[in-house]
C-alpha cells in the first residue's frame, strides 16, 4: 500500500517538469461562475456515476463471493490481476491515445476521419487482445503458480484461481474494446450514454451473477466462484456490442472492408500460437488444473520457463500473421487526416 502511495505521487511529480515546459501550469483561481468550469462539471458529473457503476458492479461482485466457499475473493482477485495487466497497459494506452484524436477530427466536423481512427485503434485491439485471451488461458496455471504459489498460496489455491482466470480471459477482448468506443462518446461531449449503458451492463451482471453461480452450485462444481468472473466477462461483452450497436445507430462509426478477413488471419494465427504453447509444454494441461509441475521448482525456474513459453507464443503468433499477409505497417500507419 505505501509502494502504491509513493509510486502515485511520483507520478504526479514526473508529470510537472513537462506541463511547466507547455507553459500549462499555472496557480488555481476561484471561478465556479466561468463557463467552462460549469460545461465540465457537467460532463464530469455522469462520468463520476459511471466509474461509481463500475465499483458498485465489483462490490456485489465481491459480497456474492464472501458467501461462496473460503478462498473465493481472493481466487478472484489473483485472476483478475493478471486480466487487468494487458487491459492496463494496453487497453488505457490506446484509449488516451485516440481521444484527443477523436476530439480534434470530431471539432474539425470531419466524420469519415473520425470513423477511421475507430477503426484503427480496433484493428488494435484485435491484433493484441485474442493472443493475449488464449494465452492467460493456455498458460493460466503456470503464470499463476510462477507468481503466486509461495508459502500460504498453495496449490488447491492456484488450481481454484486458474478456473476464474480462464473465465475472466474470456471477456478481456470485450474489456478492451469498452476503452476505445467509450472516448467517441466523450469526443463527442456525450458522457451519458456510457454510463446509462454501464448500469443496464451492470444490472445484467447481477442476473448473470445469480444464474451462472446458482447453475453451478447447483451442477456441484468444484469452483462455482467462476461463475462470477463468467458474468463479468459475458456483461463486459454486452457493453462493447451496446456501445458498438450506438455508435453504428448514430452514424458515428462504419466498419471498413477487410474486416472478414483481418479477424479470420487473426483466429488462426491465434490458435497456431496455443497449438505451439500445447505441444512445446507437454505437462501444461495439467499445471492448468493444478499447477502441482511446477511447485517443484525454484522461483527463477518458474520465471524462466514462463518467459520461454510466452516468448514462444508471441513468435509463433507474429509469424503466423506474416505468413497470412499483415505487416507492421498496416498496424503503425496512423489514421489519415483531412482536417
Amino acid at each position: 500500500a505505501w509502494g502504491v502511495l509513493l509510486a502515485g505521487a511520483a507520478q504526479l511529480l514526473f508529470q510537472l517538469p513537462f506541463v511547466l515546459r507547455l507553459g500549462l501550469l499555472r496557480w488555481p483561481r476561484w471561478g465556479w461562475r466561468d463557463s467552462g468550469v460549469r460545461k465540465i462539471m457537467r460532463l464530469m458529473v455522469p462520468a463520476m456515476l459511471g466509474s461509481a457503476v463500475v465499483q458498485i458492479n465489483l462490490l456485489l461482485d465481491t459480497v456474492l463471493a464472501s458467501l461462496l466457499q473460503e478462498g473465493s475473493v481472493s481466487w478472484l482477485y489473483y485472476s483478475d490481476r493478471l486480466v487487468e495487466f494487458p487491459l492496463g497497459v494496453f487497453g488505457v494506452a490506446v484509449g488516451t491515445v485516440i481521444l484527443p484524436a477523436l476530439s480534434q477530427r470530431h471539432a474539425a466536423n470531419n466524420p469519415e476521419s473520425f470513423s477511421h481512427t475507430l477503426d484503427w485503434a480496433w484493428k488494435w485491439v484485435v491484433v493484441i487482445s485474442l493472443p493475449a485471451m488464449v494465452g492467460l488461458m493456455v498458460l493460466s496455471g503456470p503464470m499463476l503458480s510462477t507468481l503466486f504459489q509461495y508459502d500460504a498460496f498453495g496449490e488447491r489455491s492456484v488450481a481454484m484461481s486458474t478456473w476464474s482466470l480462464m473465465a475472466y480471459s474470456l471477456g478481456l477482448p470485450a474489456f478492451i474494446l469498452i476503452k476505445i468506443f467509450a472516448p467517441a462518446f466523450f469526443a463527442r461531449q456525450d458522457s451519458k450514454t456510457p454510463v446509462r449503458i454501464g448500469v443496464q451492463a451492470m444490472a445484467v451482471n447481477m442476473l448473470f451473477n445469480l444464474i451462472f453461480v446458482g447453475l453451478m452450485i447447483y451442477w456441484d462444481f468444484e469452483a462455482p466462484h467462476t461463475g462470477l468472473a463468467l458474468a463479468t466477462a459475458a456483461s463486459g461483452w454486452l457493453n462493447a456490442w451496446w456501445l458498438y450497436r450506438t455508435l453504428r445507430r448514430e452514424g458515428v462509426y462504419q466498419l471498413e472492408k477487410g474486416w472478414l478477413a483481418f479477424w479470420g488471419r487473426t483466429l488462426l494465427a491465434s490458435g497456431a500460437m496455443a497449438a505451439a504453447l500445447y505441444w512445446a509444454v507437454p505437462l501444461v494441461l495439467e499445471a492448468q488444473a493444478s499447477g502441482a509441475n511446477w511447485s517443484a521448482w525454484l522461483w527463477w525456474q518458474r520465471a524462466v520457463w514462463l518467459l520461454a513459453f510466452v516468448g514462444l507464443g508471441a513468435l509463433v503468433y507474429a509469424i503466423a500473421q506474416w505468413l497470412m499477409g499483415l505487416r507492421p505497417r498496416d498496424l503503425l500507419e496512423r489514421p489519415s487526416t483531412k482536417d
